[in-house]
């Protein structure tokens, strides 16, 4: 088996409506490296830069199956107010971290009510395609150290 690679790129994210999403080339922001095969990006996006080098051009849209998921109604779910004890604002599109059993999760508040606050714990991106326009940086083999981290450095 090849020796995995840390890949830099530079991208740009759009949505099926052609609204930018985020972006790696805006004033102050670096270029985002990742180690191949570790999940440090989706699926989908790692699927088509595998064995891309340093100069190439990509552009991939990116199934939900393959980027952050469907959208799973079961993690839209009425929480009591009582649950935001101390905050003293609650809005939609405020996000909080709760303690679940599988650990901590993020969610974010889609509605406010009299005693429920309903929440969404599903990723802001899920069910959606996702639309990427790559350029590779850099691509190197990974270090012993980023390989047993399991990030690049």
């Amino acid at each position: 088996m090849a020796q995995p690679r840390v890949v830099t790129i530079h991208y740009t994210l759009t949505n099926d409506q052609g609204e930018q999403l985020d972006s790696s080339r805006v004033e102050g922001r670096e270029p985002l490296s990742y180690l191949e095969g570790a999940q440090n990006i989706i699926g989908g996006l790692e699927s088509a830069l595998n064995e891309k080098n340093a100069g190439d051009q990509v552009k991939v849209s990116v199934e939900p199956a393959e980027g952050y998921g469907e959208v799973n109604e079961e993690l839209v779910q009425p929480v009591p107010l009582s649950a935001f004890e101390g905050v003293d604002t609650i809005e939609p599109g405020m996000q909080f971290q709760a303690q679940t059993p599988g650990g901590p999760q993020v969610v974010r508040v889609v509605e406010v009510g009299d005693e429920t606050v309903t929440i969404d714990a599903n990723h802001p991106l899920a069910g959606q395609t996702l639309h990427f326009d790559v350029e590779v940086v850099e691509a190197r083999e990974a270090t012993d150290e980023e390989q047993e981290h399991g990030h690049a450095h």
